[in-house]
């Protein structure tokens, strides 16, 4: 199980990965995560989950599947990375490497 609440300790608050990945992770865990729980695990709003989620889709790194009243997610594994520097490597590679 993740953390439920943000990260909070230093003087500086910054991560090294960002709100995408933060999402990708808890998706990876449960694929059928409520936008509540991921909020709440990521420590963002509920708005800003769906605007995320959103991208993911429309960038094809997510699929959507709707199931009675709820979403249920399917990660697209073997799409590449979008920077040049990491883009020899997969969202897989990264999940496996931080979530594994």
């Amino acid at each position: 199980m993740r953390a439920s609440r943000a990260y909070s300790g230093g003087v500086s608050e910054w991560t090294f990965l960002t709100n995408h990945a933060h999402v990708l992770v808890c998706l990876s865990d449960d694929e059928s995560l409520r936008v509540r729980d991921i909020a709440e695990q990521v420590g963002i709003t509920e708005r800003a989950v769906v605007r995320i989620l959103g991208e993911l889709v429309d960038a094809g790194y997510l699929e959507k599947f709707r199931d009675g009243r709820r979403n249920t997610y399917r990660i697209l594994r073997d799409q590449p990375l979008r920077h040049p520097l990491e883009s020899a490597h997969t969202v897989g590679d990264l999940l496996n490497s931080v979530a594994g």
